[in-house]
């Protein structure tokens, strides 16, 4: 469900066998390849127990319990305080900012006495969420080609690329997998989300058909089927797999998700927001539902009622800062700035947004600087509309500083992005089209490259452009801001929607 890394991946390569020519007109079908006997990474832990609940937890993460893994890794580090691929697991999945960095800091200090496998893997997992994404990257990559037949690495690898927005890393890595067992079905799932995503719906959708023969009654199948149809633009096919999940397993919230963010894509926002509560309600993650609670403030957004929006949106931002989740915070605020009718006000906004993502320090740095970025890139376009050119390329530097230091994907993009809005605003469209084309898997930025194109008379371009943006179905702030503004630059406040 939703993508930020290039990746060179350096996994060893397995071949189909080949067939052999025949006499015959038609050759002979070939016998299914039984897959290679797996080679899992080996687990340092002379605890039973501990081993099983971490292997448990992998099976129940790679069906979408992702609580019920969380909890099974928890349980294996509490069973071996010395396992250190346990506490790695719990850094990766956990939400909560200080369990994550004191799980990966135990990690890091068990990380000698592991395992060769497991020292890469800490390493990949510690240092993406340092801010070094060249060193982790290189060592996921290591771990791959050390261990090409442990399926889990790939499927851990593919996930967490999907996560980044890594969608042709994700699928190449995938392929590996599926040519030596095509009947491997978590990576059946992930490559459907990955046609999703690249419009080839029939394709993920006969992924998901496959999937589903492997794993029946697993209620993750018909949420992805829903989740699917609804990225299609078929709402009410969508809503009846959703449910058909929920009647295999009434807990897994995933699904009453989905049936929330459906009803809201149709337009109507005030089922959806009784199936938000439902989720909340649902829901043990706390900082899920503050995420929930933020989807459900953004119903107000598709209903044009800013004064309810805000309402909602304030009530996460202060609870949140209550209980120490400073990225929430920093979200509901920075949300709060993107539709706000008056320049002011929003940039007020967007500073106290970036506070609240130092009030505790407890941020990994690669959160603290996906949210930074995307503060920035809305401050440059607010700055920029409120006639404030030094504070916009302020901005645009500092956004620079970052891409520079990383390869992370929503930086890069949040940088092309900004420099495009900027120059759209500036009437350098040309110029402004080359930046925007560089983020444009974003609404906000495809609602900039309408206007764009646009005034440089390529009308064409412009009208598919705002087809696409038209049939993005995401259920999220930015696409219910952007589907209105196509022909506008992004970030602008909710009055010029008119």
């Amino acid at each position: 469900m939703l993508r930020k890394i290039m990746v060179v991946l350096v996994a060893g390569v397995c071949f189909l066998p080949s067939l052999i020519a025949q006499s015959h007109p038609k050759p002979k079908p070939v016998a299914k390849v039984k897959p290679l006997p797996e080679q899992p990474m080996p687990l340092t832990t002379k605890s039973v127990k501990a081993k099983d609940l971490y292997q448990r937890a992998v099976l129940d993460y790679e069906l979408m319990y992702l609580d019920r893994a969380l909890i099974g890794w928890r349980a294996a580090a509490k069973e071996d305080p010395s396992f250190a691929a346990a506490f790695a697991m719990v850094a990766m999945n956990s939400h909560d900012p200080e369990e994550i960095r004191t799980s990966r800091e135990r990690a890091k200090e068990l990380a000698p006495k592991s395992s060769a496998g497991e020292k890469l893997m800490i390493q990949w997992i510690a240092d993406t969420q340092e801010g070094n994404s060249l060193s982790g990257v290189a060592a996921m990559n290591d771990l791959i080609s050390k261990f090409p037949r442990d399926r889990h690495i790939y499927y851990l690898a593919a996930n967490w690329l999907l996560g980044e927005h890594g969608y042709d890393q994700a699928h190449h890595l995938l392929h590996k997998v599926l040519d030596r067992d095509p009947d491997y079905a978590p990576a059946l799932n992930i490559v459907a989300y990955v046609h999703a995503n690249n419009r080839e719906f029939d394709e993920a959708l006969a992924s998901i058909d496959h999937y589903a023969k492997l794993v029946p009654q697993q209620p993750n199948p018909e949420d992805s089927y829903g989740e699917i149809l609804r990225m299609s633009g078929h709402f009410e096919t969508a809503l009846d797999h959703y449910r058909a999940a929920l009647n295999i397993d009434p807990n897994f919230n995933l699904a009453q998700l989905g049936i929330a963010d459906t009803y809201s894509l149709l337009g109507n926002q005030e089922q959806a927001r009784r199936e938000y509560d439902t989720a909340v309600q649902r829901e043990p993650d706390r900082a899920n539902r503050f995420d929930y609670r933020m989807q459900k403030a953004a119903t107000w957004i598709r209903e044009k009622n800013y004064t309810e929006a805000d309402r909602e949106f304030w009530r996460v931002a202060m609870e949140a800062h209550e209980q120490s989740y400073e990225l929430q915070e920093a979200q509901a605020l920075r949300r709060m700035a993107q539709y706000a009718p008056d320049d002011k006000p929003a940039l007020e906004r967007l500073a106290s947004a970036e506070d609240a993502l130092t009030h505790r320090n407890n941020l990994s740095p690669a959160d603290r600087n996906d949210e930074l970025a995307q503060i920035l890139r809305i401050r440059a376009m607010r700055a920029m509309h409120a006639g404030k050119e030094e504070v916009a390329q302020a901005a645009l530097n500092q956004l620079g500083e970052l891409a520079a230091a990383s390869r992370n994907r929503m930086i890069q993009g949040c940088w092309h992005g900004a420099a495009g809005e900027m120059l759209l605003a500036k009437g350098q469209f040309q110029e402004a089209i080359a930046e925007l084309g560089e983020d444009a898997d974003n609404p906000a930025t495809l609602a900039s490259l309408v206007k764009a194109y646009a005034e440089v008379g390529k009308s064409e371009q412009s009208r598919a452009v705002a087809e696409r943006l038209r049939t993005t179905y995401l259920p999220t702030l930015e696409q219910a801001l952007s589907v209105e503004m196509a022909g506008k630059p992004a970030g602008l406040p909710a009055a010029d929607l008119k």
